[in-house]
């Protein structure tokens, strides 16, 4: 038996209303034998049965499509009634019924959620019965569109069920993921690190402290890769960045020290910066940094290099915060600007060697949690990213 037929066997029988339906029809038309079959052009197979008369047909027995009616019920797309086979006009001489023992027979088609047939719901007797009035008629087509229906649902069922099955799995895999890139990768890379701070101490010469530069560079550049790469992860598979808010009265610091640092790393830009942030603001402090830090990578990727990089930072008089990252080049097409914060855009700046793309995407996820909001402007003077948050407390991690 082939895995298709199996699979339409087990939708069938996990349909809970079939026994009862089976039941009605015998009651309904004096049937001892009563069945669901799949159907199609080759084989005729029982879903499901009440056999009342010993025919000896289980769920999964098949018979040859050949010497059955219901292979007429497929081809010609209608039912199939007989009261009396041994003086029925058109089936008094047919062998189906001799060689099955039958005189009353009915067979209703069964079809799939998308119409197509699926197989049939028939009855049988020795006995000559009256199954062709209309009541009987319309009872069991109704039953065999109740069935259709209830195939349909149990269908949406196993695909509801496969779908979450899946997001499950890929939950797992997510995790699994994030300890590969949060442990396996980020140790042997602190390492490396610690290692490069360690050499810069050792009274190198001139051209062994570039090739320890060089290095650190690179690795602090991976590391950034893979904070992105996780941070991306989280948001898209629904766990959010996670913040941990406080009343922090070291953002200033914190904002300075990130202009402080690309400063030393891109020594033939200049960064012009008025960062004043007095008293606390309620954030999570390292993560708008990386905000900031985004931003500002972004500025010296695709700013115009003559122009200088401007950063401003403040506390509105309402509360909150305020930050702007500016830089001077070309404007924006507006399919940029709508493509902005989407995952892995990346700009036209062909001579820019950028990132995995998802700098603007997590500055995105971080403002998100924080009840803020990004604006984008870019005229033929400058391009300029900012971000307000209200004085409102930002959302928990989740």
């Amino acid at each position: 038996m082939n895995t298709s037929i199996s699979t339409d066997i087990a939708s069938v029988q996990t349909v809970s209303a079939v026994p009862t339906i089976l039941r009605v029809v015998a009651e309904t038309t004096g049937m001892r034998f009563v069945c669901i079959a799949r159907v199609d052009a080759e084989t005729w197979t029982t879903c499901a049965v009440l056999d009342e008369l010993g025919f000896g047909l289980e769920a999964g027995d098949e018979l040859d499509i050949a010497t059955t009616l219901c292979r007429e019920v497929r081809e010609g797309n209608q039912l199939i009634v007989i009261d009396k086979a041994s003086e029925d006009g058109k089936y008094c001489a047919h062998s189906t019924p001799r060689r099955y023992g039958f005189e009353s027979y009915i067979s209703v088609p069964v079809y799939r959620p998308g119409g197509e047939f699926f197989g049939t719901l028939c009855a049988l007797d020795p006995r000559p019965l009256r199954v062709s009035d209309p009541k009987v008629v319309d009872t069991l087509v109704l039953f065999a569109d109740l069935l259709s229906r209830q195939l349909h649902d149990e269908q949406r069922l196993q695909q509801s069920e496969s779908a979450l099955l899946s997001a499950r799995e890929a939950s797992e895999l997510r995790e699994q993921f994030i300890a590969v890139l949060g442990h396996d990768v980020r140790t042997p890379l602190s390492s490396m690190l610690t290692g490069t701070a360690l050499l810069r101490h050792m009274g190198l010469d001139e051209k062994s402290l570039a090739v320890v530069e060089r290095i650190e560079r690179s690795g602090r550049r991976i590391s950034s890769l893979v904070d992105d790469v996780v941070d991306f992860t989280r948001g898209r598979m629904g766990a959010g960045i996670p913040l941990q808010a406080r009343a922090s009265t070291d953002l200033q610091q914190q904002l300075r020290h990130v202009v402080d640092e690309l400063r030393d790393i891109h020594p033939g830009r200049r960064i012009d910066s008025d960062i004043d942030i007095d008293g606390s603001v309620f954030c999570d402090p390292l993560r708008i940094a990386q905000l900031l830090s985004n931003l500002l990578v972004n500025a010296l990727l695709y700013g115009a290099h003559e122009v200088p990089v401007r950063v401003a930072a403040h506390v509105p008089a309402d509360g909150g915060l305020f930050l702007s990252v500016t830089n001077g080049g070309a404007p924006m097409a507006p399919a940029t600007l709508a493509a902005l914060f989407q995952p892995f855009w990346r700009g036209d700046n062909s001579g820019a060697s950028g990132g995995l793309g998802l700098g603007l995407y997590i500055v995105n996820e971080i403002a998100r949690p924080h009840h803020g909001a990004m604006e984008v402007t870019s005229t033929a003077d400058a391009t300029t990213f900012s971000f307000r948050m209200p004085a409102a407390a930002p959302a928990t991690a989740r």
